[in-house]
């Protein structure tokens, strides 16, 4: 019997392509620098899913948000203020899913506006997980807007996964349509990135601020801890220090947040 030596070994996943230990990406629509984004031209970040630096230095988007104006940078999707649409991430290593939240931004990165947020179960496994949400019908239109896809881990390393793909959104509605204004919305809570906030392994993140539009799936949640600092706000530029949110609930026991989504509705399910 023979066997093959390690650098053999090695140098088949690298020639075939076969990663070793893929975590999660945004595939649809596909993320900057995605193999299935058509405005990559051969520009392919093969390292997508890792998660974002420890000491937050590719915060936000791994750096790729700087692509907006160029080519490279170029709307992969069109969406409706007002309508349900969906994202699909996909990966092995899902870290038994964790807690994730949808975000806009229409500032070139400088703040993200949480539209939906999911505690607990997301991703729901290895391969693909679709996510569903509505758009706030109030959102800007904008022909250079940032999707994004952050997610908290479940288990393993503390870390800090987002990724962004370019959009653009139009159809914006007269302001008072909707219960919370978009401008009104939290921003994107962060941790595990150096900014003295972090997660609990084995237990999904519950969300300081996690917005109107909410679905949970956690058996077992809790709150950040250490310096999480307060709310990001809503409309006001990205704080200086990433992660800046909502003080965490007081350690002990503490409470969930109730499921809904949009409006006064229990939302169990896909987030519409």
């Amino acid at each position: 019997m023979h066997y093959l030596r390690l650098p053999t070994i090695l140098f088949f996943f690298l020639a075939t392509g076969v990663a070793v230990s893929a975590h999660m990406e945004i595939v649809a629509p596909p993320s900057f620098k995605n193999k299935k984004n058509p405005n990559a031209n051969g520009d392919i970040d093969y390292s997508n899913t890792s998660p974002l630096a420890t000491d937050g230095s590719n915060f936000p988007c791994k750096g790729y948000h700087k692509l907006l104006g160029t080519p490279a940078g170029a709307p992969v999707a069109h969406w409706k203020a007002g309508e349900t649409h969906s994202i699909t991430v996909g990966g092995q290593a899902w870290h038994n899913g964790g807690s994730c939240q949808i975000s806009l931004s229409l500032d070139g990165g400088k703040s993200f506006t949480v539209i939906h947020s999911y505690i607990g179960n997301c991703p729901s496994g290895p391969g693909e997980t679709s996510m569903s949400f509505r758009v706030p019908s109030d959102t800007p239109s904008s022909d250079s807007a940032i999707l994004s896809w952050s997610w908290l881990n479940n288990l393993g390393s503390r870390e800090f996964y987002h990724q962004c793909a370019p959009i653009t959104i139009s159809g914006r509605r007269r302001r008072g349509t909707e219960k919370v204004s978009f401008s009104s919305r939290p921003q994107m809570f962060t941790a595990n990135i150096g900014n003295g906030c972090k997660t609990m392994e084995t237990k999904d993140a519950l969300f300081p601020n996690p917005g109107p539009d909410v679905t949970m799936n956690a058996e077992k949640a809790a709150p950040p801890v250490g310096d999480c600092g307060p709310s990001g706000g809503g409309g006001d530029e990205w704080p200086s220090r990433p992660g800046a949110q909502q003080p965490a609930p007081d350690e002990g026991s503490p409470e969930l947040p109730a499921t809904r989504g949009h409006g006064d509705s229990p939302n169990f399910g896909d987030g519409e």
